[in-house]
């Protein structure tokens, strides 16, 4: 039999006592949290364990013996020890010693029954109690070939991570306690603490409670009737910085609640949140300084017009083109120029309106200048709904475009069937055959040919206007990039990944210390943490993605039959 013991580096100068901690059957392995020094009093110890196994709901127990050849008389001692496990009927009894005036240890074990004849084998783990208390051991899904052995050993030390980790009670005991048991653990010199962390922990508790009573009260006015009527509910639905505030809303309630977290799943996304929050506003709060620096809102100002003109004189130029022979095509002169005419009269209507709102636009801008204060991804959501606002025009032009091409090409279709003798069943979704008379033959022939020979002037509308659209979506789709980075990024766990790299932990790897026949295997149990890669997706956040996804498949044929691309609608509407 192979006996696995799991030993705690910090106890290997401990004065001589008793190891405590848990006995795992099932891996036949032995978890030591503490060690009990001398002298003691087994009634308080049992009573001890007991309360402490109350609290932790671990099988806590006295596992063994530890005997410190330096420090005592080695005959006496170990005989004293061995009858200990009288009092402490633990099976089996382990006794851990080291060996005067040697880097090597010894150990036995006692069973009244034992199991097999033969000779047990030991393994003596080391393990940093600190370290694997504080860590948290993914489970690994996908192992390379290589590293098969070292996921399974670790799965297998699950429970060894999740024992220390509920012993977190057992370990807020240190030497200057005036108890009547005295313990040695990775905190027995003193329990590791802060007085700011202390100080901000009290503090937390009034701030989560005026926060969580001010944010109930926006959660109570967005959701209030007066904003479900139809011209604020469309407008709430359409911008993009109405979603992005209703997005931090839901942030700002999940970290001031006041409820604790349940798991460590939990915890590690409340400091995401809050660490994403905190990064977002500090850069709000840069870029807002920076607008006020040296009247940059007011140069902004200034160069909007000049630039909104630039781009209504370059529409009419390319108008001018369509209207023209562009390229050497020869276009229908009768519909070129009444949907050129049409298309200048929004232009100049938006040249108007531009200059009607030019007294007004560095005032609106010194306005959406201060909602940087609310966080970068705010002042990005803000730009985003300024360019669908300042490209409106070229939205309405690829749509009037759009709906003209697709009205051609569904009437081509339609009609292409009726030579066929086909037409599409409305109720069964399916083409079926159906007999015409000369009339509707007629009819339809007329049809076909003036849809056929005005569609290339459709389309060369279409596709200049549909250019220009995919141009303004780019930019837009940019700028969605960047805000669903801020608020998708786990950078605490980046962080944490990069300062503390043994709190999330992958795996783990074994370095062999000792080994000598007869004597006992020593091993020093080691922390591999994940990769960033795997850190990003384990704990990277949901953000409310503005556009549906389509794939470049359907995006093409969207664009081929003249249907309507990224409209100002968002996941889970219904398309046109």
């Amino acid at each position: 039999m192979v006996l696995k013991v799991f030993f705690p580096s910090c106890c290997a100068t401990a004065e001589s006592g008793l190891l405590i901690g848990r006995w795992i059957p099932e891996q036949n392995s032995a978890v030591v949290l503490a060690v009990v020094h001398f002298p003691f009093i087994p009634g308080q110890v049992k009573q001890y364990l007991s309360e402490v196994q109350r609290v932790t709901q671990i099988n806590m127990c006295v596992l063994g013996s530890w005997s410190n050849s330096k420090q005592e008389k080695e005959e006496v001692l170990d005989k004293f020890l061995e009858d200990l496990s009288t009092i402490f009927s633990h099976e089996p009894w382990i006794q851990l010693s080291k060996e005067r005036d040697s880097k090597f240890w010894s150990c036995c074990i006692f069973q009244k029954y034992p199991s097999s004849p033969k000779e047990d084998e030991f393994i003596l783990v080391y393990y940093d109690q600190r370290k694997v208390m504080l860590s948290q051991l993914h489970p690994t899904d996908c192992l390379t070939p290589s590293a098969g052995h070292e996921g399974n050993d670790a799965s297998k030390l699950g429970a060894v991570f999740d024992t220390v980790a509920k012993s977190k009670v057992l370990f807020m005991t240190d030497r200057y306690d005036d108890g009547p048991i005295k313990l040695t653990h990775w905190q027995s010199e003193g329990v590791e603490a802060s007085i700011i962390v202390e100080l901000m922990k009290q503090a937390s508790v009034p701030v989560c409670m005026l926060l969580t009573f001010l944010l109930s009260f926006v959660s109570s006015v967005r959701k209030s009737r007066a904003l479900k009527f139809w011209p604020l509910s469309f407008i709430w639905s359409k911008l993009s910085t109405c979603e992005q505030l209703g997005h931090r809303l839901e942030h700002l309630q999940i970290i001031s609640s006041t409820r604790k977290a349940q798991n460590q799943t939990q915890l590690m996304r409340k400091a995401n949140i809050f660490v994403s929050l905190f990064i977002d506003m500090a850069l709000g709060i840069l870029l807002m300084s920076w607008l006020y620096r040296e009247n940059r809102i007011g140069q902004l100002a200034d160069t909007l017009i000049p630039v909104a003109d630039h781009i209504a004189k370059e529409l009419q130029d390319l108008l001018q083109w369509l209207m023209g022979v562009p390229a050497g095509l020869k276009m229908n002169r009768a519909l070129d120029q009444v949907l050129g005419r049409f298309f200048l009269y929004h232009i100049h209507l938006w040249i108007s309106y531009i200059h009607l709102m030019s007294p007004f636009i560095e005032m609106i801008l010194w306005y959406v200048g201060l909602s940087a204060c609310l966080g970068l991804t705010v002042a990005l959501s803000i730009l985003s709904d300024i360019i669908a606002l300042l490209t409106f025009h070229i939205y309405c032009f690829y749509v009037y475009g759009a709906r003209l091409y697709c009205l051609k090409i569904y009437g081509l279709s339609s009609l292409w069937r009726l030579f066929r003798g086909k037409k599409w069943n409305v109720l069964r979704q399916r083409v079926d055959s159906c007999s015409y008379d000369l009339d509707q033959l007629f009819i339809g022939t007329l049809l076909f040919t003036i849809l056929l020979f005005l569609l290339p002037t459709a389309a060369l509308y279409y596709l200049v206007f549909t250019l220009l659209r995919l141009l303004v979506v780019v930019v837009q789709g940019l700028i969605h990039l960047l805000v669903d980075l801020i608020d998708s990024l786990p950078l605490y766990s980046v962080i944490l990944r990069l300062c503390r790299s043994y709190r999330l932990a992958a795996s783990v790897k074994f370095r062999v210390l000792e080994q000598k026949p007869g004597k006992p295997l020593r091993l020093l149990m080691q922390i591999n943490p994940l990769s960033y890669g795997s850190v990003v997706q384990t704990y990277r956040l949901t953000t409310y993605a503005c556009y549906p996804k389509d794939s470049w498949s359907s995006l093409c044929k969207k664009l081929f039959v003249g249907e309507l691309i990224y409209p100002w609608k968002h996941k889970g509407e219904k398309q046109d």
